[in-house]
């Protein structure tokens, strides 16, 4: 544990909220390590099966829910956030257009891990010169984190219905980051949660992902389909999934919190390749070489050529019938060797096949 009887950690605690703020996180809290609640929330989840195949949920054990073992010596974390929100048009409008890819707007610019981390390890490095060496260890959304439980605790928002972190003044179009530190700094007052009776998030799922209040079956959801799921999507979630190519957005679209949700001026987020303005026939004729090229240094390379090529079939299966649509998935198949994504693509053929003789 690091020395600290020479040092004002109320002082200390001011100090690093304003350098984080500086380095641009829109919001710095201070928590202490006891996660009870969401360690019971988490056993509940992981015993209804609703983390699907994401089984590194429950191979790290204790550690995701009790940060001392995972950082040995941890006392506190500071927890930030940053808005990511790019400025432009509403985005529902490229979902009433079936020929339009809609990506996630969290995964537009550039990878988010990057950016964070670099501005977590810049702060440590800012108190480090001004308290000399102590314990921590920087983590975004790269580790067994409890992330929205600790920003919870930590006063950046509370854990809405559709289990994002919504802050009361920003919505929720923000990423989440912690320093897990050695110093006993003094902690924030825990975030309130403020969703009352309203369930427009549970309503609007596409896939009736959000089976409860606060209850996500991740089977269900169009973000994990899409990119957690390395197999076949499931036929009967293949048509919510409509033009989704990449993630899902609607639970935050629909909070009336982002009404107060500002639009980054980060500009490593704002979209790049034009991918918050694509069709889906532009996407699918990409090789793999195009894909590489096009998604460097993007969170959305992690899923690989292949699952892309499989959400974008599902897609052009949801589309309206188009000839076009149908020589695309046609040639595609007279090439494609992966028995997963020749499959998606002949439900796709089905599916245009049959609106044209509708």
């Amino acid at each position: 544990m690091t020395e600290c009887s020479d040092i004002d950690l109320p002082a200390l605690a001011t100090q690093i909220k304003q350098w984080g703020k500086e380095l641009g996180f829109q919001q710095v809290g201070i928590t202490d390590t006891h996660l009870d609640e969401a360690e019971g929330h988490l056993h509940r989840w992981l015993a209804n099966g609703f983390h699907g195949d994401m089984d590194y949920m429950q191979r790290h054990g204790s550690k995701r829910i009790r940060p001392a073992e995972l950082v040995p010596g941890t006392m506190r974390v500071i927890s930030v956030r940053m808005d990511y929100l790019p400025n432009e048009p509403d985005p529902r409008a490229i979902l009433d257009d079936p020929v339009q890819a809609f990506i996630s707007r969290y995964a537009l610019g550039r990878d988010y891990h990057k950016v964070l981390r670099n501005r977590l390890q810049k702060l440590a490095h800012k108190i480090e010169a001004h308290v000399g060496p102590f314990g921590y260890r920087a983590f975004v959304d790269s580790a067994p984190v409890m992330e929205k439980a600790l920003a919870e605790k930590a006063g950046l928002g509370w854990i809405g219905k559709h289990s994002n972190l919504i802050n009361r003044d920003a919505g929720s179009w923000f990423f989440l980051g912690e320093l897990y530190t050695d110093l006993p700094l003094p902690t924030d007052a825990a975030g309130e949660a403020h969703c009352g009776t309203c369930q427009a998030c549970i309503d609007v799922c596409p896939t009736q992902a959000i089976v409860a209040p606060y209850q996500v079956d991740a089977r269900r959801c169009i973000s994990y389909l899409t990119i957690e799921l390395d197999g076949a999507i499931p036929l009967a979630l293949r048509r919510g999934i409509g033009n989704r190519i990449y993630g899902c957005d609607d639970c935050q679209q629909v909070c009336p919190w982002n009404r107060f949700a500002s639009p980054t001026d980060e500009g490593d987020f704002r979209p790049r390749h034009g991918l918050d303005r694509t069709d889906l026939l532009t996407l699918f004729a990409w090789d793999e070489a195009a894909f590489m090229r096009h998604t460097e240094g993007s969170a959305i390379r992690r899923i690989g050529y292949h699952r892309w090529s499989r959400n974008i079939a599902v897609a052009l299966g949801n589309a309206d019938f188009d000839p076009g649509i149908v020589s695309a998935l046609e040639r595609r198949l007279e090439y494609e060797t992966q028995p997963m994504v020749c499959e998606h693509l002949r439900w796709a053929l089905d599916q245009q096949r049959a609106k044209r003789s509708a």
